[in-house]
């Protein structure tokens, strides 16, 4: 629900969704997929690792803190978490948990487990039962 939340409200801000997407390509060609040999050159000035990271993390900074990006990012990520909260607190959960634990231990994804103990046990039950 976060998820779609933040989609729909990045969608409604075409804006936002802009500037968030070249912030991302920004780190992908500077920073992710730039040979770390070959250093970043812009108008003849060769820029370090250190300067470029620098840069990238202002940026990223203004962008989020400085624009009407971050306040969007935020106020949907509260309604998202608003939406998750009321569907907890009205979910009722009857079926949920099971009352016999013979039943447990036959479901879910390790009832594998369970049904190797059970079946190993009613094979020794007979050989038990033949000594006493």
């Amino acid at each position: 629900m976060l998820v779609v939340v933040l989609g729909f409200s990045l969608l409604s801000h075409p804006f936002s969704l802009l500037v968030l997407l070249s912030l991302l390509a920004s780190w992908i060609f500077l920073y992710l997929f730039r040979p770390s040999d070959q250093p970043v050159v812009i108008l003849g000035r060769t820029f370090s690792e250190r300067e470029t990271l620098g840069v990238l993390l202002l940026s990223t900074i203004v962008v989020v803190f400085l624009t009407s990006v971050g306040s969007l990012l935020i106020s949907a990520l509260m309604a998202g978490v608003a939406i998750v909260c009321v569907h907890g607190a009205f979910r009722v959960p009857e079926d949920l948990f099971l009352d016999e634990p013979q039943e447990q231990a036959n479901v879910g994804l390790l009832s594998f487990l369970g049904g190797a103990a059970s079946s190993a046990a009613a094979a020794a039950a007979p050989v038990v039962a033949a000594r006493v």
